[in-house]
Formats: C-alpha cells, sequence, structure tokens
C-alpha cells in the first residue's frame, strides 16, 4: 500500500531521508542542517510503498540543534502536518 505525506516546513532546506516503523506507528524522517535558510514556508510530499497500514504516522524533523517530531492528520487519503 502507498502512504502519502504532505508537510508544510517553516524554512526552506529540508531534505527527505526515508521512513521506519516503530511498531504500528510509521515516521517519516526530514533533516535541516547547516546554519541559514530562507524563512519561507516549504512543503515537501513523499510517497512511499509500506507492507502494512499504519496505526499512526509522524513526522520527525532532525536539526543541527536536535529535532523534533509532530502527528499528521489524514485528509483525503493523503497525511498531513505542519511544523509547529
Amino acid at each position: 500500500m502507498k502512504v502519502k505525506v504532505e508537510v508544510t516546513f517553516r524554512m526552506g532546506g529540508v531534505s527527505y531521508r526515508g521512513h521506519r516503523w516503530e511498531d504500528d506507528v510509521l515516521v517519516f524522517e526530514f533533516e535541516r542542517l547547516g546554519d541559514a535558510f530562507i524563512q519561507v514556508l516549504s512543503k515537501r510530499v513523499v510517497e512511499e510503498e509500506v507492507e502494512r497500514e499504519p496505526a499512526k504516522v509522524l513526522v520527525e524533523l532532525r536539526t543541527k540543534d536536535g529535532g523534533k517530531v509532530f502527528g499528521t492528520l489524514k485528509e483525503d487519503g493523503v497525511y498531513r502536518a505542519i511544523e509547529p
């Protein structure tokens, strides 16, 4: 089955790194490393083929200062998230 995630980030410079499972939770991994980024909203859309339906989908954003994990809302078959 395919899982599609649409994430709006608060700054540019975001790279998609892949996904992983944590039990029944599917985590999409992104990173923003470096010192200077354009301060505009940046949207990324990723679609992955996975073997089962996730109970929940999370987005993980790694930065040089650490990182954060945030949830998604499923709308019309697409998991959507906005960077807090």
